[in-house]
């Protein structure tokens, strides 16, 4: 049980001790039960009313002590009313205890002053019509609870039959008081907006006796759907039997007659009917998979909470039962909270990691007092008038179309689309792959809309930056839908999560200055003073990105959508671009090794798959991992494009050196100094401490085989130009 009990309390009314009264005495003493004694119906009132026992023993074998039968109807009785009586001569006839029960007492004791005999009456009550009461006593509460809740609730049999709803649900999907009692679920309208798997998805994981949790759309009395966050947990009975299901349900999307229920939409319990991604089953975990996924049990970066977690699932193998489930219930707690920040301390002290760790984890709050370089307040870029009329799929010349043939391979060369574009890559890159993925269809917008916003959005990227510019957007679009096309994505994600990664992938860096947040704090820039030092370019590039989106109805591809989805899609954008920020990098890969590929690990049947993948929350891991993976791929591209990559970052680092050094701010990153940095020494240390735990997770949830052979061949050619103490991109000529 999940209430606080006190031991049971017991009233012995005996107008005056004898060995019977010693024999419940002693009883109560060995059963661990509170005792009380009164010797007059007076003293008796009196103390029931003071401490509302669970059991009075009244002796009734005098009547001319007390009217037992007076006495007990006095009072609303406590759970158990227990008269003594004398034993019954041999020559004399039992008697009927019709007027004792009428009299509100429970049961009769006949004499007897064995202790033993005692003890076994009172442990008998306690298992009865003590528990039972008690039991019932916390259904009203809970029941009244329920009434009271926000959250819309139904109870149902295990037949599906509807045996409970409360106020809240009634009123959230518009039905009167009783209307729904006793009807069958399959009688209850159901939305044609959720996926045709889902219902079935979701009684498999009940009959299994495991809890569901996601998003479902309910249909109202009056036929609109309204999407809620449902939580459904199977209630066992005796024999390990299904006997109820309880179903929570919060609404996400409200329409204004619904705006008193959405004061308390965010609430963490999920709901009623049920909602959620639908599930697509596994696709059969590659040999490279294990592989990655044995390195990442061995993680070098490991988070305090990860060892914690590695403790638990390791004590869980030879714990009891209830301990083990126990160990469970910590386990859901501690993957769900904000505990997966690692202590940062660098790999042999290297300075190369010291100075990355420091430039992109830090927000460089060292200021020098006299010394601020503020970014001028910026407009957005218009469109050049020779690009006021929108490009067309139709309308590609044919030389980029044909560079554009492959852009489904990962080996896709996004240079020579550069080139083939005179530097606008991501306008024609984002026209295929948003066709490919049917994202005007999803936002119910024209191409020549998309069109514009794309040209938009690439002209407000900055192409004098030799490494955050167009091109790297369209790299990190590139592998966003190269990312989204792999089976084990596809089965965790909606299309509104599909969409939103596509979008955010395009956007992520707009406006990027070329400099790194820690160069902005340390020189105090309008955007640093803006955002408070805190994610300040992610920040702005999600906020301007929909800036540029809304400004004009000729680029605003979400102005034909419905305004709750519309919020979801942005939520979910912002979420994704704000994830690309380096400081939360190690929380993200250990909150998504830990939540799903380690539960994926340990339960390999396709339910069991469907049920993590299907978690609101490691949804939104996946969506944060595929786009950090997207944006920091370049090391696992073919080698010819990792070296072009590691060049172009390196001269913008060595920029933003040169800057610090002219302006006399903090250098955040000394080693990339173009004058003495070893290239290949930054490639190492950058893949050694941030890419290779990352990827090797990523690979063992997406299967990336092409992805690893590549980060494993360039790390060995970046080795071997540093153990010829080589500092440049490439070996000198033979």
């Amino acid at each position: 049980s999940r209430t606080t009990r006190e031991p049971t309390r017991v009233l012995l009314v005996f107008a005056k001790e004898d060995s019977q009264s010693s024999g419940f005495c002693w009883a109560c003493e060995r059963a661990n039960f509170r005792v009380t004694v009164a010797r007059t119906p007076e003293s008796a009132l009196h103390s029931f009313l003071e401490k509302h026992h669970d059991l009075i023993i009244i002796d009734h074998r005098h009547s001319r002590n007390f009217d037992a039968e007076a006495l007990c109807r006095y009072r609303t009785p406590p759970p158990a009313y227990v008269t003594l009586t004398k034993p019954l001569w041999p020559d004399r006839e039992e008697a009927t205890v019709m007027p004792l029960l009428s009299a509100g007492f429970n049961r009769r004791y006949v004499e007897n002053p064995n202790v033993m005999a005692c003890y076994n009456e009172l442990i008998q009550l306690h298992h009865g019509e003590i528990r039972s009461q008690i039991k019932l006593r916390a259904c009203n509460a809970i029941f009244t609870a329920l009434e009271q809740s926000q959250d819309a609730i139904e109870i149902s049999s295990e037949d599906q039959l509807i045996q409970y709803v409360n106020p809240a649900y009634e009123s959230v999907m518009g039905y009167q008081q009783g209307e729904l009692m006793a009807k069958e679920n399959v009688e209850v309208p159901k939305s044609e907006k959720n996926k045709p798997d889902l219902l079935e998805s979701i009684n498999n994981c009940i009959r299994k006796g495991k809890e569901w949790q996601g998003l479902y759309y309910a249909k109202k009395k009056n036929g609109d759907s309204v999407q809620q966050n449902v939580k459904i947990t199977p209630v066992i009975g005796q024999g390990g039997d299904l006997q109820l299901c309880v179903c929570v349900c919060v609404c996400v999307c409200v329409s204004s007659s619904d705006i008193q229920s959405s004061k308390h939409k965010d609430r963490r319990k999920g709901s009623l009917d049920v909602r959620s991604t639908t599930s697509r089953g596994s696709d059969g975990s590659s040999q490279r998979r294990h592989s990655s996924m044995a390195r990442i049990h061995s993680m070098t970066i490991e988070a305090p909470i990860t060892k914690v977690i590695n403790i638990i699932n390791a004590a869980q193998e030879s714990s009891p039962m209830p301990v083990a489930e126990a160990l469970d219930r910590v386990l859901e707690i501690l993957r769900t909270t904000e505990l997966y920040s690692p202590q940062l301390g660098t790999k042999d002290e290297d300075p190369h990691t010291n100075d990355l760790v420091g430039g992109l984890m830090t927000d460089g709050l060292r200021r020098l007092s006299g010394n601020e370089y503020i970014f001028s307040t910026k407009h957005p870029h218009h469109l050049p008038s020779h690009l006021t009329t929108p490009l067309s799929l139709n309308d590609i010349p044919p030389r980029v179309a044909q560079t554009m043939e492959n852009e489904d391979s990962w080996d896709f060369d996004i240079f020579s689309l550069e080139a083939a574009t005179m530097k606008r890559p991501l306008t024609y890159l984002g026209l295929k792959i948003f066709s490919r993925f049917g994202v005007c269809e999803f936002l119910s917008c024209p191409e020549a809309t998309l069109r514009s916003w794309l040209q938009v959005i690439e002209a407000n990227y900055h192409s004098s930056n030799s490494y955050h510019n167009s091109t790297h957007a369209a790299d990190v679009l590139h592998a966003t839908a190269y990312f989204l096309c792999k089976e084990r994505v596809k089965q965790s994600l909606d299309p509104i999560d599909e969409v939103a990664a596509l979008i955010a992938a395009t956007v992520h860096d707009v406006d990027h200055p070329g400099r790194t947040n820690s160069f902005l704090c340390n020189a105090g820039s309008e955007l640093a003073i803006l955002y408070n030092d805190t994610a300040v370019l992610e920040s702005h590039h999600a906020a301007l990105a929909f800036q540029l989106s809304t400004r004009d109805d000729k680029c605003n591809i979400f102005k034909n959508m419905e305004r709750n989805e519309y919020r979801s899609l942005r939520q979910a954008i912002i979420d994704m671009v704000l994830a690309t920020e380096m400081t939360k990098h190690f929380e993200h890969v250990n909150k998504f090794v830990n939540s799903i590929n380690k539960p994926l690990a340990a339960n390999g049947d396709d339910e069991a798959v469907k049920g993590i993948l299907m978690v609101p929350e490691n949804r939104i891991l996946v969506k944060r991992m595929l786009i950090k993976c997207a944006d920091i791929s370049n090391p696992c591209r073919p080698l010819e494009l990792c070296i072009e990559w590691a060049g172009r970052i390196s001269e913008e680092y060595f920029a933003q050196t040169d800057e610090e050094k002219r302006q006399g701010l903090p250098v955040v990153m000394p080693v990339f100094d173009r004058n003495t940095c070893s290239i290949p020494k930054s490639q190492i240390s950058f893949i050694d401490y941030f890419i290779t735990d990352m990827f090797d997770a990523w690979d063992a949830f997406a299967d990336l085989p092409n992805l690893m052979q590549h980060l494993d061949n360039n790390f060995k050619y970046w080795k071997g130009l540093d153990e010829r103490k080589l500092h440049t991109l490439r070996p000198p000529p033979e």
